[in-house]
Formats: structure tokens, sequence, C-alpha cells
């Protein structure tokens, strides 16, 4: 069963969902309705370029990486070894999401679902201090013969950091009941994603956030150490 939302803040129970995870649609994506359905589990998933209202989608099994269960792999510890990269959080949330937007030209496919609307209400998340970006930069020693390469080089634009670092990759999601609640992710320079995922993880590991919800299984998340755990499990935890 699919239930239609109207204006008031409320939810449906997710155990009438469909298979797939999908429970209701409609309603709107303000605050307060996005607070409430992540403290239910829910999350908005629809195709902008087809759809006119949100999907919400309430998966029964759900597939989290615990903190304390990161896979770093022997590549990527010599990798973080290397400090190749800069990993910062909270510097460029607008970049890091419309990094995860349009990357490798995923905004342009029909199912595509990271649109303007999504994009708006995650950032007005993010400034009322309950959507977190993890950045990861790369150093860039380009110069042209006039200086610096442009602030929005090939890569993706300069850090506010300082001239000579640019945005590579990243990961937004939601930060509720010390829980993160992964949106999306982008890597523009090898591995840039998965640097930015074990520092979220090592982050949560020290102050005790029980779980990284990757909302669906990915050949990327298992490999990190994902998951399944019960909806029953799930929101034990959360609400703990």
């Amino acid at each position: 069963m699919i239930w239609q939302l109207d204006d008031e803040l409320w939810f449906p129970n997710p155990r009438w969902g469909e298979d797939d995870g999908l429970v209701a649609i409609g309603g709107d994506l303000s605050p307060e309705r996005l607070l409430l359905a992540y403290s239910k589990g829910f999350f908005p998933w629809y195709a902008f370029h087809v759809d006119k209202e949100p999907h919400w989608y309430c998966p029964l099994r759900r597939y989290v990486i615990f903190p304390q269960e990161i896979h770093v792999s022997h590549s990527m510890k010599q990798l973080l070894r290397q400090h190749k990269y800069v990993v910062t959080v909270n510097q460029d949330f607008e970049g890091v999401i419309n990094g995860c937007s349009k990357a490798q030209g995923r905004n342009d496919d029909v199912r595509a679902w990271l649109g303007p609307d999504i994009i708006e209400a995650y950032t007005r998340l993010h400034r009322l201090g309950y959507a977190t970006s993890v950045e990861v930069w790369e150093e860039d020693s380009a110069m042209s013969p006039m200086g610096p390469i442009s602030p929005m080089g090939p890569m993706g634009p300069m850090s506010p950091m300082g001239p000579m670092r640019r945005l590579v990759g990243g990961l937004y999601g939601v930060t509720l009941r010390d829980a993160f609640f992964g949106e999306s992710m982008f890597s523009l320079a090898p591995n840039a994603s998965k640097v930015a995922l074990i520092h979220l993880a090592r982050a949560m590991q020290a102050t005790g956030g029980p779980f990284i919800d990757c909302q669906f299984e990915t050949s990327l998340f298992k490999s990190m150490g994902g998951r399944h755990i019960s909806y029953d499990t799930y929101m034990k935890l959360l609400t703990h």
C-alpha cells in the first residue's frame, strides 16, 4: 500500500508499504517534515525529471555501517598514509551536494533524484545544523603563465581554505540523534569518496555515533563493512 501525504506532518507505519520500501507519496521537503522522516527511518527518493511529488521510502531491511566495523583495505591504508588528500567537515556543503548531483553527468539521467528541490531542502537543513558534509581536497600545483588555474577548474571549485586546493570528492547526509543518514557521495579523483567515508566513520567512533545509514546495499558499502539489520533493530539503536 502507498499512502498519500497531505499538509499535516505524519508518516504511516512502514510495515504497510511496498516490498521495495516505498511507503508514501506527497507532502513537502520542509525541515520539519524531513527531520520527522529521518527520526522514523524514512527518506525522500524520487526521479525529479519525472515525478512531481516526493516519494518516501523506509526499507524494512536497513543497510548500515557501524563506525567501529568500517573496513579499511591495505591499499586504502597506504593511500591515507600518503596524505594525498586533505579532509574537512562542513567547509563547503554546497560544493559537495552539487558535486554529488553533477558528477559523471548524473543529473542528466532520467532517473536522477538529486535535483534543485532536494539541493535546496538539504542546504536549508545544513544551515539549521542538521546536515553535514565531508569534503576531500587535492593539492593543485598546476600553474598557468599568468598564475594559478581558474577557480572553476576541471575538477571542481577551489577550496575556501586557499587557492591551491580543489574539491575532488566528498559526501553529505543528515545528522540526527548522533546517527548519520548518508544521502550521496561523489569522487572526481581515485578513492576520494572512500576517504570521506573512512574519515566520517572514525569521527563517529570518537563520538559514539551508533551507525551510518547507507539506505541500500552497494558493492562499495559492502566492501567497507556494511551489513543489513532489521528495521526494529535500526529504530532501537536510533531511539536509544
